[in-house]
């Protein structure tokens, strides 16, 4: 297992920035992730878990403690079911799965940051969530000592959300399993208007994922959301901020907002969330409260193509970057009455 000490951070994440590390481990098997965890934590040193650096704003001061990159690789897929190591590119996955003509995370392409972070954030784009598919997690489970197989409906997965989010320190991704689909290289029923609009089909329709995923990578490119060392509206972590799910009375109130600021021929998205809930749009919440494409005039910039990344034009610190999102967020709120709630996770700092 290779070591440095006061190792910086900052290459290891998209966003690069942060300070460094007092050590950084990188993994490469299961065993070495498990004993360099239980290493930490029976000395209580802090740990800190580092896979595709795409979710993880760390502070500039660094990480006091020992940084774990887990570097682990496999794609093993047997008909329909893959699993995959927690430290395999998420991005070249799903390129692989729909190479062998399964659907099912076709519209997940492009997506930076390793698989042993999707079960954790439920990620989802463009009308598909992991949670469609995960059938299992293994994982290390820090309190009991042990590796352990948790199902999927045992995750609680909800909209970005899962019970690994609620829970961080307890348990350590370290393979995840997914059930696919064999639709003769056709995609899944396509969920997002958008895609479906692009496509000239209807929501529900199918087509071939290989089309679905290329088009996936072409929208998410023009909204700046595929990684590209030589274009900053990527150095990001793509969606800053989550969609935020109001109950029956926020949404009332927040609608009330909306007809006094805009006027009241002016209607916000919203798309039903379950429960009772309301899903709107914190783009459209962050553009209308007039933090537009390209908004600032610091190292740390809204995106020129998408107003849901907040980017490091490449001199910025985290602290540029934080207070950039406290004044988004204010703003809104502010404007709104809603508070958005950020979706990458911090280290060593607080929005």
């Amino acid at each position: 297992m290779q070591e440095l000490h006061d190792a910086p951070l900052a290459p290891l994440t998209t966003f690069r920035l942060g300070g460094p590390a007092a050590r950084l481990r990188t993994a490469t098997t299961d065993d070495e992730v498990v004993a360099a965890v239980r290493e930490a934590d029976t000395a209580g040193t802090p740990l800190l878990i580092v896979g595709g650096g795409s979710n993880l704003v760390i502070a500039d001061e660094g990480f006091p403690g020992t940084a774990l990159r887990i570097a682990t690789t496999g794609f093993e897929l047997s008909g329909t079911r893959l699993e995959l190591a927690a430290g395999e590119n998420w991005s070249d996955a799903v390129a692989r799965t729909v190479e062998a003509g399964l659907a099912g995370v076709e519209c997940l392409a492009g997506i930076p940051g390793s698989a042993g972070a999707t079960p954790i954030q439920n990620v989802g784009a463009y009308g598909q969530e992991v949670s469609a598919t995960i059938t299992e997690v293994v994982a290390y489970d820090r309190r009991a000592d042990e590796t352990v197989t948790i199902p999927g409906s045992e995750c609680g997965f909800s909209y970005r959300h899962s019970r690994f989010k609620a829970d961080p320190t307890r348990h350590v991704v370290l393979r995840v399993r997914f059930e696919l689909e064999d639709a003769g290289g056709l995609s899944a029923p396509l969920k997002y208007a958008e895609t479906a609009r692009v496509l000239g089909v209807e929501p529900g329709d199918r087509v071939s994922a290989q089309t679905a995923r290329e088009t996936v990578l072409k929208l998410r490119a023009g909204k700046g959301m595929v990684l590209d060392p030589e274009d900053h509206d990527t150095w990001s972590a793509g969606s800053f901020f989550t969609n935020p799910v109001l109950d029956e009375e926020e949404f009332a109130a927040f609608t009330a907002r909306v007809a006094e600021r805009l006027g009241g021929d002016v209607a916000a998205p919203a798309f039903p969330a379950g429960d009772g809930g309301t899903k709107t749009s914190a783009a459209w919440l962050i553009d209308r409260a007039g933090f537009a494409k390209g908004y600032g005039t610091g190292p740390a910039r809204i995106s020129t193509k998408h107003t849901l990344a907040l980017t490091n034009r490449g001199e910025a610190s985290t602290a540029d970057l934080l207070a950039l999102a406290r004044e988004v967020r204010d703003g809104v709120r502010e404007a709104f009455g809603v508070t958005l709630v950020n979706e990458p996770v911090t280290v060593g700092c607080a929005l």
